[in-house]
């Protein structure tokens, strides 16, 4: 470990020869070994021969040590050791052996354990000669690959026969070549070592020389029915990469969906699953006759995997198939009705097989009317939500399903449970009841959920009520005397909680969140009954009376949620200003007739309108987002269809030496690997400068940042003119930060520059800082000198991605994280979308609110920033910004940033404040 560390310790190689090379203990041997690997083993060069050498004279040759002699032959001893454990383990360290001095006497010995009877030290012997032979082959053993094909053909161990194929496929192709065409039928039975690196073998021939494929088609289709999954799945990948026949793709797809649905592990079937997810862009065809194969893969119990299940399924669905994949995702959610799947999955594999049944239904109108009605049975679940907003969408679209929709919905308002779901309902209801019958009978089921006004409880009552719940629901305890196993008698105490009761209230849904104070669902159930009763005075199957008497009770609800809004002390839901002043609105439309003339068409027909404006544009913004991301990069034009085709060779070879050739430009971009000036200008961004041009030794950092992983590049430039010995950057860091390869120790020449490579681990998204020192020894002072560096700050933008969710699943989130920090707005930008836009992009998150880019309107702002990290973790962000008249229209307001670790919340508001300003200054023409 000394030596390891630069230190010399040339007197204890004597030492070690006289007593520890003839040790028979394994574990100082693996020590000798380690340190026959590490040891100086020439003699320094004299300063008269680097003399001659510098002046033109013969260079410099290396004399090895005489203590070396008996080195190799303690090492001879031990490849002729009657131990095969030895014989082996000192083949291995062979292996380690550059030295051409040290190996020329022992390729005997190595030859001999060729033909050992046992095979542990014959695999070792045929990785020795793959050693030599790739290091010094002509000059030690030239007729290495003939040695080890005629090994090859009578070697019967697994382990043996893999590493000799290993040196004939580096070493002689042609021999490789001839061994598998004798033995094609038999690769399946060679082990999976071996039939692995068959395949490498032909992803290297193959991309080298296209025209070989046909001699590796045979053997690569006969591997996609290894009972190795790591062999069949590595043949899949091979085939696919190497062809785009229907023949080939489908062979490795039904590969692939074998492993899919044939291995336990998570990891294998996310593994298979992106490969199949890389399929559908090119080979959509061949997935579609799988797809129920696929479907299949549903039966895990992880989400994630259901999840990617989904994805892959939902793209390449077609008019042949959506039936049978609309039944089977019918049937799923069905399953998920069972407690022990609830539990198992969550509600939320529910949530992703519904997004799915209404994503197939949006595409494909001819399955919407069997879906729709099943999915009507689950208003009452934790999903409610998303089959509420499917309903809703499916009712705007399609026309012909809402007679038996809204009846349903009616069916379905004993059931609901959610506050939120039983507000769409009742928009619903309002907006698309259009029949002189189903208006009655919508609006006969409100007014009878509803109950008579008023929608308050006496506060006694209620206290009284809670008391004996919280009495009834104690805990109690119960002894009793019981027999153990030996005939003894204990006593045993046991505490006991009784079950809730069964409710025995009857209270329809409506009106029990009525009374509980909801006051926005008042308001919603009044707008909804201001509907009706407007519908059904233009509606000629509706008598007058009956009009009048639908009015009155509308106009006494109304009435009963304005006192409900009056004694509700939840001022979160809905103020009672706005409450009155809407259902002021409602009595007004439904008792003016000169307000009626000019609401009626504000109440009836604008707001669908906007509905159906909004589903639009959703619609659409999904389109975007799909081209996005299936990467339309294919359409992307890179040379016009009229540009001129520049022939190289044709070009006069005359040409005057201002010419400029049209091809330097690719040329160079090819060279130097930066396409444009945007790929170097990122890069430079990232170098840091870690000490100043005046100190000895300059230093500046190139930090690359591999999502868990950061690589530091560090150029180190002498700029005395002595030698610096044992120069080592010393680094430290802080935060959630570990090194994991250190810096070594170097020698630089006078105004000489070096490039030292250090690797970090970060483990979170936290901001960190990295420290340290130069230390080195000046040759001509003989001192130790320091230099101190600059700390490299790590911005968390380069761990942050941006990412969508939906608006249920931030709800959740929101509620559920506990770390949140608040930032004040203050910030020069006038305009409440181009600070929006600015915060966006300088956080690198999307934003989940959809918003009119075109114009601003109005004088606040309110969206939702999304963004997940490289390790998992959420940030979510809610922007509430205002521009007030009283300020000089300056924007005021607040940025609320929760996550579930403190680390993120902090560092991400000390983005935004840094960024928040305004933006960055623009150059002054």
């Amino acid at each position: 470990m000394a030596m390891l560390g630069g230190e010399a310790m040339p007197r204890i190689l004597m030492q070690v020869i006289r007593f520890c090379i003839n040790s028979d203990d394994k574990q100082l041997k693996k020590l000798c070994m380690l340190y026959w690997e590490v040891v100086p083993k020439y003699q320094e060069p004299t300063s008269e021969a680097m003399l001659a050498a510098a002046s033109g004279g013969p260079p410099v040759q290396r004399k090895m040590l005489p203590e070396m002699l008996l080195v190799c032959n303690a090492l001879m001893n031990d490849l002729n050791h009657p131990n095969e454990f030895v014989r082996g383990s000192m083949l291995r360290f062979m292996c380690k052996v550059k030295d051409e001095e040290i190996l020329g006497p022992l390729i005997p010995s190595i030859k001999a354990c060729l033909e050992h009877r046992h095979p542990y030290v014959r695999k070792n012997a045929a990785l020795a000669i793959f050693h030599a032979h790739k290091l010094h082959g002509e000059t030690l053993i030239p007729d290495g690959p003939e040695l080890i094909a005629a090994f090859l053909e009578q070697e019967t161990d697994l382990g043996a026969r893999r590493n000799a194929f290993l040196m004939l496929y580096n070493e002689n192709e042609e021999l490789a070549f001839a061994f598998l065409a004798r033995n094609m039928d038999d690769v399946g039975k060679y082990g999976d070592g071996f039939a692995l690196l068959v395949l490498d073998l032909t992803r290297k021939v193959c991309r080298r020389d296209p025209t070989q494929k046909s001699r590796f088609v045979r053997v690569l289709f006969q591997m996609l029915s290894s009972t190795s999954p790591s062999v069949s799945y590595e043949a899949a990948w091979t085939l696919v990469s190497l062809s785009s026949a229907p023949t080939a793709v489908r062979a490795a797809a039904m590969t692939y969906v074998n492993l899919l649905n044939g291995q336990n592990d998570n990891n294998v079937k996310l593994i298979v699953l992106m490969r199949l997810d890389s399929l559908k862009s090119k080979h959509s065809k061949i997935l579609q006759e799988l797809l129920m194969d696929i479907l299949r893969a549903l039966s895990s119990p992880n989400p994630d995997i259901c999840k990617k299940v989904l994805d892959v399924v939902v793209d390449v669905i077609s008019t042949r198939n959506v039936q049978d994949v609309v039944n089977v995702l019918k049937r799923e959610v069905q399953k998920t009705i069972s407690d022990d799947l609830q539990q198992e999955k969550g509600g939320e594999y529910r949530n992703m097989l519904i997004r799915t049944i209404h994503g197939c239904a949006v595409r494909f109108p001819q399955v919407a009317e069997s879906v729709v009605h099943v999915l009507t049975d689950f208003l009452g679940t934790d999903s409610g939500m998303q089959v509420i907003i499917f309903v809703r969408a499916i009712v705007e679209q399609y026309p012909e399903l809402r007679p038996p929709l809204l009846t349903k919905l009616m069916e379905s308002m004993d059931s609901v449970s959610s506050n939120q779901v039983l507000c769409v309902c009742l928009w619903i209801l309002g907006e698309y009841t259009e029949s002189a019958e189903s208006i009655t009978e919508a609006f006969d089921t409100i007014a009878e959920q509803a109950g008579e006004p008023p929608y308050i409880v006496q506060t006694k009552e209620k206290e009284a009520a809670d008391k004996a719940a919280e009495a009834d629901s104690g805990p109690k305890m119960v002894t009793k005397n019981v027999v153990l196993s030996d005939g003894t008698y204990a006593t045993q105490t046991v505490y006991s909680e009784t079950k809730a009761p069964t409710s025995t209230d009857k209270t329809p849904p409506l009106r029990r969140m009525l009374i509980s104070g909801d006051v926005f669902l008042g308001e919603t159930m009044a707008a909804c009954l201001t509907k009706l009763c407007l519908r059904a005075g233009d509606s000629p199957g509706v008598d007058s009376s009956k009009v009048k008497s639908m009015t009155a009770t509308a106009v006494l609800a109304m009435c009963g949620v304005v006192k409900m809004a009056e004694v509700t002390v939840a001022a979160q839901r809905s103020s009672l200003a706005d409450c009155q002043e809407r259902i002021t609105l409602c009595c007004r439309a439904l008792l003016d007739p000169a307000a009626q003339m000019h609401l009626k068409k504000i109440f009836l027909k604008e707001g669908r309108e906007r509905f159906a404006e909004f589903l639009k544009i959703i619609k659409e913004r999904e389109l975007k987002e799909s081209a996005t991301e299936s990467g339309d990069k294919e359409n992307e034009v890179t040379t016009q269809a009229d540009d001129l085709i520049h022939f190289r060779q044709l070009k006069a070879m005359a040409a005057s030496a201002g010419d400029l050739d049209l091809d330097d430009g690719a040329d160079l971009a090819r060279a130097t690997g930066y396409d444009s000036a945007g790929a170097l200008s990122s890069e430079l961004s990232h170098v840091y400068q870690l000490s100043g041009f005046a100190d000895p030794v300059y230093a500046e950092a190139l930090v690359t940042v591999h999502d868990y992983d950061i690589v530091l590049e560090i150029l180190v430039m002498n700029r005395t003119p002595n030698t610096l010995a044992n120069l080592t950057v010393e680094l430290s860091t802080m935060g959630d930060m570990k090194i994991v390869e250190r810096p070594q120790s170097h020698t630089i020449g006078p105004l000489d520059q070096m490039t030292i490579r250090a690797s970090i681990k970060v483990s979170s998204t936290e901001t960190g800082h990295i420290f340290g020192t130069i230390v080195y020894d000046d040759a001509a002072t003989m001192e130790k000198c320091y230099v101190n560096l600059n700390d490299i700050h790590m911005d968390i933008m380069d761990y942050i991605r941006p990412a969508t969710c939906t608006d249920e699943a931030f709800r959740s989130m929101w509620a559920e994280f506990e770390w949140e920090n608040k930032v004040a707005i203050s910030t020069s930008i006038t305009s409440l979308l181009e600070f929006l836009n600015h915060i966006v992009s300088s956080t690198n998150m999307s934003c989940l609110t959809p918003f009119d880019e075109k114009s601003e309107k109005g004088s606040f702002l309110a969206a939702n920033l999304y963004a997940r990290s490289v390790f998992g973790e959420d940030a979510l962000v809610n922007v509430s910004v205002e521009k007030k008249d009283d300020n000089d229209g300056k924007l005021a307001g607040y940025i609320r940033i929760r996550s579930k670790t403190q680390g993120i919340a902090l560092s991400l508001g000390d983005r935004i404040t840094s960024v928040q300003r305004g933006f960055p200054d623009q150059p002054k023409a």
